[in-house]
């Protein structure tokens, strides 16, 4: 058995435990452990990395960890850290979200390693069949309304908020105290995690399972992501920062990554990468000695984006960074390229001007917007300052026909170092 406690303090990961004993009690016996996720969209997003890498770690120092999808709580919507009420999603978008996060969560945890294989469960299936009569007789009734106010998401909600907590979310705390007592009941789970806004639905599992099962259950929350800067981490202009592929390019994940500040690269190599404390260390020395080669950066962007994406995403996400301090460009797909390029001017053009004799390089400066007259773009060609696909362009008199393409409808242009514009053929 790891001391999975331990390396969790270390990496500054826990936030609050329910019991200052809980180290000794992890090294005791393999336990079973489990994190809930909502489905409140098809993806997860860099928010949930925290426990899903947590559990993760926890998998691979012994313990059995459970991911459970809130198919039920979804309904409802949880309070903590909102100022208003969730809008209700219908049953065919959560089964939507649900098989859109499904095959997210499998990319973290082993679910075929015998006594601490992982197991993936959907709460709905012991919440749905419940009666609303037997669930207040079963559950309402062990849980005193003057405890259920005290709990942080429900007092900071009905303060902030002008139009208070609806029944439905008061409610939703019942809901994962009861998730806790079931899985203590079926699996043997004893220990919860979560980040730091689930604490008043941790404890209310603990109350439950005590005043109902006469037993011991434990919690632990993770700091909640947020920069050194107190903004929240995972958010850009663009918005959230997505694990799957189509909302949030392998390309853009990857500079998320390589675009942290400084002073967020120490706890992020920490808390989302499996390398020691003796290499994170010695990744930082040798980052501090150029910050701006961003080596640190390249790191945890490669580590993370592997383990989200795999490991032909991340060469990908390499080369197309890559491109954009000069190297070529091929093997590209439009995606990719729309990805890389995606605040850089474009153009649309028919496809039959690259038919024929082809589109003449200096009309297609022209029409990229990086030439305002033919004489401006010879005089560029002839410095040697154009670039098509990132490859110098020598010939004054150069035809574009379709083998010059980048990807399938996708011409990249630029003229001295960094002053891109793409051409797409349609």
């Amino acid at each position: 058995m790891q001391d999975v406690f331990a390396e969790l303090v270390w990496r500054g990961l826990i936030h609050q435990t329910t019991d200052p004993n809980l180290g000794a009690w992890l090294l005791e016996k393999p336990r079973t452990v489990y994190a809930g996720f909502d489905p409140t969209a098809d993806s997860l997003h860099v928010g949930h990395l925290v426990a899903l890498i947590t559990l993760r770690r926890f998998q691979k120092a012994g313990h059995r960890p459970i991911v459970v999808i809130g198919g039920a709580t979804g309904m409802i919507g949880d309070p903590s850290g909102k100022s208003e009420e969730r809008p209700l999603l219908s049953r065919e978008t959560l089964q939507a979200n649900i098989a859109g996060m499904e095959p997210q969560l499998r990319r973290f945890l082993d679910f075929e390693s015998g006594q601490s294989s992982a197991l993936l469960l959907n709460n709905y299936d012991w919440i749905g069949p419940i009666s609303f009569l037997d669930f207040l007789r079963d559950v309402g009734k062990h849980v005193p309304v003057s405890v259920m106010l005290t709990k942080e998401s429900v007092k900071s909600r009905l303060e902030r908020s002008e139009g208070g907590l609806s029944y439905t979310e008061f409610s939703y705390m019942l809901l994962q105290a009861y998730d806790f007592v079931y899985l203590y009941r079926t699996y043997g789970c004893e220990l919860q995690i979560g980040g730091s806004d689930q604490w008043g639905n941790i404890t209310a599992g603990i109350d439950l399972a005590r005043r109902v099962c006469g037993v011991q259950l434990y919690g632990l929350t993770c700091p909640l992501l947020v920069r050194s800067d107190g903004a929240k981490m995972g958010k850009t202009e663009a918005g959230a920062i997505w694990l799957s592929p189509q909302r949030t390019s392998p390309y853009q994940f990857y500079q998320y990554w390589i675009n942290l500040p400084d002073a967020d690269l120490g706890p992020c190599l920490r808390f989302f990468t499996d390398l020691a404390a003796d290499q994170i260390e010695a990744a930082l020395v040798e980052h501090h000695k150029d910050p701006s080669r961003r080596q640190g950066q390249k790191l945890l962007a490669g580590e993370l984006t592997r383990l989200v994406h795999g490991p032909e995403a991340l060469a990908a996400a390499q080369q197309a960074s890559e491109i954009l301090f000069g190297a070529e460009i091929e093997h590209l797909s439009d995606q990719q390229l729309e990805a890389i390029f995606a605040d850089v001017p474009s153009r649309t053009l028919s496809k039959t001007r690259l038919l024929g004799e082809g589109l003449w390089i200096v009309e297609a400066l022209c029409e990229a917007g990086l030439a305002k007259t033919r004489s401006e773009a010879r005089r560029l060609l002839s410095q040697g300052g154009v670039y098509l696909n990132n490859r110098r362009v020598e010939d004054l008199e150069l035809r574009l026909g379709p083998q010059h393409l980048a990807s399938q409808t996708i011409l990249v242009l630029r003229t001295g170092k960094k002053n891109y514009a793409l051409l797409r053929f349609g």
